[in-house]
């Protein structure tokens, strides 16, 4: 009986190290993973964030909450209007994700119900 596909060659079993030019491109790997994932001091010295969409650093935290609690409405909304005009697969794809943005939405409200007040002057 014939096999449908040939047998696979036969595996060579050397370590990449056992002659002197595997250890010296080791290296040269090494290097060039280095060159990407990590970056130097100097490349981070020199790199100044984007300042185009910051948030002011007077907001007090309630006010952040406040605005993060209705856009995560506004997010569960919208996802909820778009899943209503697709078909099948996508319509439970974004149906979870309108689940995640409501999960987080409770979160964030359970931290605004626990929200000190300061106390009034009076």
């Amino acid at each position: 009986m014939k096999k449908p596909t040939p047998n696979p060659p036969e595996a060579d079993n050397t370590s990449p190290y056992e002659s002197p030019d595997s250890k010296k491109f080791h290296d040269a790997a090494v290097r060039a993973l280095d060159h990407y994932l990590k970056p130097n001091a100097t490349t981070l010295r020199f790199h100044k964030p984007s300042t185009m969409f910051q948030v002011a650093p007077g907001q007090d935290n309630e006010s952040l909450l406040v605005h993060a609690c209705e856009s995560l409405a506004q997010a569960s909304l919208m996802s909820s209007d778009i899943a209503a005009y697709v078909d099948l697969p996508q319509r439970r794809t974004i149906l979870a994700i309108q689940q995640i943005i409501m999960l987080a939405e409770l979160a964030e409200n359970r931290v605004l119900d626990t929200i000190e007040q300061p106390a009034a002057n009076t």
